[in-house]
């Protein structure tokens, strides 16, 4: 989009424009990790009765309705900000600022997450380095990187790709092989589908955790005025990651779950290590398969997801504070760089800070996990809403697939899952929600409104 375009918006161009299709395609696949189920594999398990693949194949339907939602709203406001901008222009600045602030719940508590659960595998790995000495670690690499500038993000993701599709190709061809061997429990389709352990409740109620792994497409969007082919490229990449992920999550989890030891035990036991799939994968092919998989989740979710996660928090830090609904110093710019370098140390800190307080805490993962998906999916059900806003209610829209029925549908499967989502996740959120809705008093009681720049006082 030309730097016109972006000033019918009431904005001047100020990151730099360089990626290109194929960039945007590599940040939502380092995003979403295509190895990301190795680290949550036994929770999901559990969760779904033993029927994951199914959870996925469920998951990634989920997700391809809302990236066509993000799709269609990308189309119509190019802009950095994520859900937070489509929500605010889509419907009105309040809900604006409330998706800013759930989805700020995924956004800015994700990298913590990753943090920590790459400190805990590398602290099994190598146990001299205690988890907060990988946090550290993880923290300031990234932080480098992507100080660097989004060109030298994007080249570290293309190598950080190619390694992961590789070891995910060493687990796959071993592990078929061993299934063909007849270790484990042989081919099956009990991963896909199980009638004696089968119930929408169960399935929906893994879902919940197993969206996680695909959170992190969206952050395509947020990359929206540093990409420099049309705005149909950040639709059209979220969508080709969603797919090509959601057929890397639902083979490799199929080929892991019938090389479980112990599935029953697994089911009723739980995964409270988090060692599930290292202990498939070393029935596969023995302990160095185990710990080569356990390194490259560590890695993966430490260095490669946590980069790109921390440059999207960035870029929805840095929307929102050009909108003066963050504090103004978080919308400087990197003279030569050209990133939000304020957003960015900012975003280091906050991981740090917070991922040292919950490894200090035996739930620590779980309730950052909780609060991530709470917060994304809350915000994606917002999204959904904004489509049907602006394209039918406003602008007479009369596709009716694309601006009402397929929004419909994403909202319908996210509202599930969230209502079949743990208790601690729904309680947590709606804290968060209700302090959201109390900053936004205070913002409205003392004059401060909400505001997007570019739109006229006729459609406040």
């Amino acid at each position: 989009m030309s730097q016109e375009g972006l000033e019918k918006y009431g904005y001047t161009q100020e990151l730099r424009r360089s990626l290109g299709f194929k960039d945007l395609l590599v940040y939502g696949l380092i995003f979403m990790v295509p190895i990301a189920p190795f680290g949550i594999f036994g929770s999901v398990f559990q969760g779904s009765g033993g029927m994951i693949a199914l959870a996925y194949a469920i998951g990634m339907l989920a997700m391809l309705f809302t990236a066509g939602s993000y799709a269609q709203m990308s189309k119509a406001f190019p802009i950095a900000g994520s859900v937070y901008t489509y929500a605010g222009r889509g419907i009105g600045r309040p809900v604006g600022f409330l998706a800013g602030w759930m989805i700020l719940l995924d956004y800015v508590l994700v990298p913590s997450l990753l943090y920590l659960i790459a400190g805990v595998a590398m602290n099994s790995l190598v146990p001299a380095i205690p988890v907060w000495g990988w946090l550290v670690a993880f923290v300031l690499l990234n932080t480098a990187v992507n100080y660097l500038g989004i060109e030298m993000t994007a080249k570290v993701n293309r190598f950080m790709l190619v390694a992961q599709l590789v070891i995910l190709a060493i687990f796959l061809v071993i592990g078929v092989v061993a299934l063909a061997q007849g270790k484990g429990r042989g081919f099956s389709f009990d991963p896909i589908f199980n009638n004696a352990t089968f119930s929408w409740p169960l399935v929906f109620g893994a879902v919940s955790i197993a969206v996680l792994s695909f959170l992190g497409f969206d952050g395509i969007s947020t990359l929206a005025e540093e990409n420099r082919d049309s705005a149909k490229a950040i639709g059209r990449s979220m969508v080709a990651a969603l797919l090509t992920t959601g057929v890397l999550f639902i083979v490799q989890t199929w080929v892991a779950a019938l090389l479980v030891p112990d599935p029953d035990a697994l089911i009723a036991n739980g995964d409270a290590g988090g060692t599930a799939f290292y202990d498939a994968a070393r029935v596969a092919g023995g302990g160095w398969l185990a710990v080569l998989t356990a390194a490259a989740t560590a890695v993966s979710w430490g260095f490669a997801n946590s980069l790109v996660a921390q440059a999207a928090t960035s870029r929805l830090l840095f929307a929102m504070a050009r909108d003066r609904q963050l504090p103004r110093f978080l919308a400087k710019v990197h003279p030569t760089r050209r990133i939000p370098v304020n957003a960015t140390l900012v975003v280091a800190v906050v991981s740090l800070a917070l991922g040292l307080y919950m490894q200090s805490r035996e739930d620590g993962i779980t309730l950052l996990s909780s609060l991530v998906n709470f917060g994304a999916m809350t915000a994606f059900l917002v999204l959904h809403v904004s489509v049907v806003v602006h394209y039918v209610i406003r602008s007479r829209s009369r596709n009716w697939w694309k601006h009402l029925i397929a929004p419909a549908i994403g909202f319908a499967i996210l509202a599930y899952v969230v209502i079949n989502a743990k208790v601690a996740a729904q309680t947590t959120g709606f804290v968060w929600l209700g302090i959201g809705v109390v900053v936004l008093a205070g913002l409205l009681l003392t004059g401060r409104r909400p505001e997007l720049a570019g739109i006229s006082e006729e459609e406040k």
